[in-house]
């Protein structure tokens, strides 16, 4: 977070963190290596900014999978209200039974109050 306020000696980076210096460049590397980070030494002092072209590339990434994401969660909550949907149909006696139950039940009353 340090770096969006603008560039920084490698010191004042690593100051917050509870890591020797030498540690903390490896992290710097990397950052480096990744094109993150820029970084330039004057006398004795490295001082770091951030690269916004490469930020800009990692954004494009992160809103491609957000939208891969979405979609994916999208289709699941589909088929989660889908087996909800089911397994209340399932849980909730038909209709069509009861009234051929009802219909059963009521002849054989007529019949016997008849007899």
């Amino acid at each position: 977070m340090r770096l969006c306020a603008g560039e920084a000696s490698v010191g004042e980076l690593a100051d917050p963190f509870e890591m020797a210096l030498p540690s903390f460049m490896k992290h710097i590397h990397v950052l480096e290596t990744s094109g993150l980070v820029l970084s330039e030494k004057s006398g004795r002092v490295r001082t770091c900014r951030l690269s916004p072209d490469a930020l800009l590339s990692a954004e494009d990434w992160f809103q491609h999978q957000r939208a891969i994401w979405e979609a994916r969660l999208d289709r699941f909550e589909s088929y989660v209200m889908k087996l909800k949907k089911e397994r209340a149909a399932a849980k909730r006696p038909s209709k069509t039974v009861n009234k051929t139950v009802n219909k059963t039940t009521s002849k054989t009353t007529r019949r016997k109050g008849s007899e």
